[in-house]
């Protein structure tokens, strides 16, 4: 498939956020380490309107990908059978949530823990919602199985980790930044079982069509003399990427590196030496390799018409 990077900023900066929103209602559940009021208050109000800002960003990218922004709000019309249409309401639910998550803290009013659990289920239909686009797409075997959900949720709340390790550090709250940092290494190292569990997969399927199939015709022997057109079209733009197996191949050590072992090593460093810049290198590298990740997700999913349109005179 050609990747839309308007969807990879979205699906990674909401991924961000809604992973940050749990790791500031997971707190606040666990307690904030014998932080005073005023701290905690002043660190889940922060930390609330930076998923707020990044939710925003990545509502703000989906609009690129629409053919028709003005007629956006269309598109949640289809809900009773389109995993699109409920993301589309899944993800203002998810703001609002964070909204008054954030704002209940800041006015020192209301049960937040209700408020955050709320916020909490809208967080985890966003993330089923995001996920269902794509794992619901039968006839696209790379994406067809529990795995794209199972990384989704991992990454996302990996990445949300390591920001809200992060901000603690930028807050000078000590006490959170340890166990935020273990957190994050548990499900970095937990999506990173999951990812290659994916790739793994991917690399030895076997495609359910054939050139055969594909044009209907069923003789043993056939062989593509031209594309079928003079020059490109929706098909040959939209289904496939164009770029080389060495890209890829590329793309794909580079994001596993990128997000699983550089970040963590930075990370650590940063924690044993109390450095806020190598906490946001890691955090910036881990969103940078996510960034590959997404695009290699797309890339890497085989559109069956491709067995017709790949190939060129």
């Amino acid at each position: 498939m050609q990747p839309a990077f308007s969807v990879i900023f979205l699906t990674t900066l909401i991924g961000a956020a809604q992973g940050l929103f749990l790791a500031l209602y997971g707190t606040e559940l666990v307690g904030l380490g014998g932080l005073s009021q005023a701290d905690s208050q002043r660190f889940l109000v922060n930390g609330s309107v930076v998923a707020l800002v990044l939710s925003a960003l990545g509502l703000v990218a989906s609009f690129f990908h629409l053919g028709h922004p003005e007629r956006a709000w269309r598109s949640a019309a289809m809900w009773r059978t389109s995993w699109l249409s409920r993301e589309v309401i899944a993800l203002p639910a998810f703001m609002l949530g964070v909204f008054m998550y954030g704002g209940s803290h800041a006015l020192g009013r209301g049960n937040t823990q209700l408020v955050g659990a709320a916020t909490t289920l809208a967080c985890i239909a966003l993330f089923v919602c995001t996920a269902m686009i794509y794992a619901s797409v039968r006839f696209l075997q790379e994406w067809a199985s529990p795995l794209t959900l199972i990384n989704y949720l991992l990454l996302g709340c990996a990445s949300g980790l390591m920001l809200a390790t992060l901000l603690a550090a930028l807050s000078g709250l000590s006490t959170l930044i340890q166990p935020y940092a273990l957190a994050t290494t548990a499900l970095t190292l937990l999506a990173w079982i999951t990812r290659s569990a994916s790739l793994h997969r991917n690399a030895r399927l076997k495609p359910k069509s054939t050139l055969q199939s594909a044009i209907g015709i069923k003789h043993p022997r056939i062989v593509q003399k031209a594309q079928g057109f003079m020059g490109g079209s929706f098909n040959t733009r939209e289904f496939f990427h164009g770029q080389s197996p060495e890209l890829l191949l590329t793309v794909k050590w580079g994001f596993l590196l990128l997000v699983f072992p550089l970040p963590l090593l930075c990370m650590a460093l940063g924690v044993i030496a109390a450095s806020k810049e190598m906490l946001f290198i890691a955090f910036a590298m881990q969103y940078f390799g996510l960034l590959a990740e997404r695009w290699f997700f797309f890339a890497q999913a085989n559109h069956p018409q491709n067995l017709y349109y790949q190939n060129i005179s």
